[in-house]
Formats: C-alpha cells, structure tokens, sequence
C-alpha cells in the first residue's frame, strides 16, 4: 500500500495530482492546508480527500507514508515539511512526481510563454478520439477529461503542459527542467514572472537550459520566427532533431477560420494566428508518435479550445464575448489581434485585468505599449488593494494608461465604476473580449458578458 501525503493540497495542480493518485491501486491519499478554494474545496471533498481542519499538522506525518508531495504555496518552515525531514522520508515536488511516475513513458514537454496549455490541450483532444492512452498535465480543464491530470499503468506517453515558474520552497528550478522530455515543444519567449528572473537575459536561460535537459535524440519542435528560439536551436545539442514550424496556411470565411490542407479546407472551432501555430505545433508532437496528418485534421476540427483560453461565453445575432486568460503583453496582444483579425466588422470591446505580480510591477508596465491599440474601446483594470496584498509599490494610472497608449483607453481602479461604464455601452455589432487570470473583484464573467449583450 502506498500511502502519499499533500502539504498543500489545496492548490491548482496539487489537488488534482491528489485526485488521480487516488484513483490508482493501493494507494492512500491525505493532505493538509491552511486554505482551500473553490474549485478545490469541492472537487476534494468530492472525492473525499478534503482535510477534516484547516492548518498545518505534524503528527500526520509518520514513517508509514511512501512519500510526501510539497506544494508550492507551503513555506519552508512549514510545520509538517519539517516534520518529514526528520523522519527522512521522501520529499517530492509536483513535477519530480510526475516525472518520477513516467520515467518509463514518451514523455511530450510544451513549454513557451503563450499558448502551452493549449497546445498541450489539443494534443491530448486528438489522442483521446484516437484512442490512444496517454498520462497527462494541463493547466486547464479540457472538454470530455474530468480531471487536469492522469496517471496510470497502461500508457506508454505522458504529456505534459512545462511551466517555467519555481517548483518548490525549498526547490527554485523551474518545474519543465525536471521533465525530461523526448519530445518538446517551445511555443515562444516573452518576459514573464520579473519577480523570479529579473532580467530577460536571465528568463531566456532557463528555456536553454530545459532543451539541454531533454532526453537523448530528443525532438525539439519550435516556432521558428520567434528569434529567441532560432538563436536555441542554433545551438542544439548535436543529438537533438530540430522541428520548426510556423504559421499554418488558412483563411476565414464569414467568421469561421478554415485550415488548408492537401485534401481540402477543414472547418476550425478555434481561431487566431496564435492558436493556428499551437496546432501546427501539436500536429508535429502527434506525427513523431505515430499520428498521421490527416488523422491530426480530422481529429482536432471540432476541438474547442481549452477552459479560459479565447473561449467563447455569450453569443447573440450580431454580437459575441470571450473571455481569455491573457495577463502578459504577448498574450494580451496576440489575443486582441485574433479577436480582430476575426471579426474585422465588429465593434472590438477590449478589457483587461493587471492582477500578476509582474503585470502589476511598475517597473514591468512598458513592455504593454501598444498591446491594445486594435481594438476600438478598450479598458485596463487594476485593484490597489491587490497591489497591497503582494507587498508591490503603488502604481498610478495615469502611469498605466501612458505605459498602454493610445487614445482608445481608460484606466479604471474601481470594479463597480468598470462594470457601470460597460453597462452604458451599446453592444450591436459588438466583440467584447474580457481578459484576466482573475475575475476583475468578484465579478462572473459569463453573468456579466450576457448581461451586456441581451440588456
């Protein structure tokens, strides 16, 4: 019997590892936190792995347990950390537990600054109307797989979405350097996360590093007018076989984009330059396991993107709204351009959230220079209190606004003030677009969207 406890278990990608070790053979699953979240709480309680209390506990730590998984919220003085140094037990991380659960396995990396968790995304929609077992890891929740991460005995691949954020307290290497991938893709290179690497420079390094770490006649798949990229795999370990790949031909017809292929147009779901490379990238990932193309095509036509990734919330006769996780100025520009790009008639509506560390350090704020100037009204909002809350200096929003530019936008500290503003606002002809990792202060997005466009 396996008996593996969680410090932390709370988290995003925590409880749903508790979740899938759970449902394997013999073994037993506890964990403890000082807080626990919806979704969390309820998809724990769920499947009865909710701790009884709240809070730290050492005496659940004992000699009997196979191994302890240290979440990242937990601090390095934590209680029950200690507690498991003592008894010299087995202390993971998240990533080193997945690796160590699929060294034996084909294990396919994606990593990038934008984009990894859909592309993670689509490969696993397309192995899964296949019928090909996989392992897996998503940052996100995917139509028709019930839990963000699996773990089994029958799979021979694992696919896994490589952040590049910290793996531990106690562990500062990025997760994606303890994969080891066969297979990896690197979807592009835009500064993120200044609270960790605090220069470019030093955020570039790390994606170096993760392909020297990739297994032995590993595949690199990389998208090849990223130019940070192009210097990597000009400097590719000599056993390593580059793959670039780019923009894949296609064209939108009445607001539906079309995938070109040798056998004829295939109708998408999806939709944005962006969103086209991720595919072209999971389409090479899916060849080098035996995927043929035209199995690739048909499989992902109907894919329907990834929970918060561009996804569509409300839809009227001439008006529609999405809602996308888009933080970073990258994401934020890429998914301004895709909204346009497909809607070249429509009124875009863009509105966006600072809520990150690095989105909300003053320092950060010039790298969004023009990220917003296509859309025709568009809104920046950023809570002080949040601001407090992580320990960051004041910013002013006269600063925020000349950081963004352009005359189309407005800068708003105040969610009531926000949400009064775009409920004045007429929606005929209409794309809004509400991007965030959070949810502007307690507001529904889906709620909110339909009530703007069916007033």
């Amino acid at each position: 019997m396996q008996r593996v406890h969680f410090i932390a278990i709370g988290g995003a990608a925590m409880h749903n590892l508790a979740i899938a070790i759970s449902k394997k053979e013999n073994y037993v699953v506890t964990g403890s936190d000082d807080e626990i979240f919806e979704p969390s709480y309820s998809r724990l309680k769920e499947h009865g792995l909710l701790p009884e209390k709240t809070g730290w506990f050492p005496e659940k730590i004992t000699k009997n347990l196979s191994a302890v998984i240290l979440g990242m919220h937990a601090r390095e003085d934590n209680p029950e950390l200690i507690r498991a140094k003592e008894l010299k037990l087995k202390i993971y991380s998240f990533p080193e537990y997945l690796y160590q659960q699929t060294r034996n396995k084909t294990r396919i990396v994606v990593g990038g600054s934008h984009g990894k968790t859909s592309t993670t995304a689509m490969i696993l929609y397309v192995l899964k109307k296949l019928k090909i077992e996989a392992d897996y890891m998503v940052g996100a929740q995917i139509e028709g797989f019930d839990n963000m991460v699996k773990l089994s005995y029958e799979s021979r691949i694992a696919v896994f979405e490589g952040d590049e954020y910290l793996t531990s307290p106690i562990d500062l290497r990025p997760k994606f350097h303890l994969y080891k991938p066969h297979i990896a893709i690197l979807t592009g290179i835009a500064w993120d996360h200044i609270n960790v690497f605090p220069t470019f420079e030093n955020y570039v390094s790390q994606f170096s590093k993760f392909v020297d770490l990739m297994e032995t006649q590993g595949r690199l798949i990389y998208f090849k007018e990223d130019p940070e990229l192009q210097k990597i795999a000009e400097n590719l370990r000599r056993d390593i076989v580059p793959f670039p790949y780019q923009t894949p031909e296609h064209e939108i017809v009445n607001g539906v984009t079309y995938l070109k292929t040798r056998k004829g147009n295939v109708p998408l779901k999806i939709f944005g330059e962006h969103n086209l490379q991720n595919l072209h990238a999971a389409r090479l990932a899916c060849k080098q396991i035996g995927v043929t193309e035209d199995q690739f095509n048909n499989a992902i036509s109907d894919f329907p993107g990834a929970s918060n990734r561009m996804q569509k919330i409300c839809e009227t006769d001439n008006a529609v709204a999405f809602k996308d996780f888009a933080h970073s100025p990258s994401k934020l520009k890429a998914t301004v351009h895709a909204v346009r790009t497909q809607y070249p008639d429509k009124k875009l509506v863009a509105c966006m959230e600072l809520h990150t560390f690095s989105s909300l350090t003053d320092a950060f704020l010039p790298q969004y220079a023009g990220c917003m100037e296509e859309a025709d009204v568009a809104f920046v909002y950023f809570n002080p209190e949040v601001i407090k809350h992580k320990g960051l200096q004041p910013i002013d929003p006269e600063k925020v606004k000349n950081a963004f530019g352009g005359d189309n936008l407005n800068v708003y500290t105040d969610s009531s003030a926000l949400q009064a503003t775009l409920k004045s606002m007429q929606y005929d002809n209409s794309a809004l677009l509400l991007m965030t990792s959070g949810n502007f202060s307690g507001v529904n997005l889906v709620e909110f969207a339909k009530q703007l466009l069916n007033p």
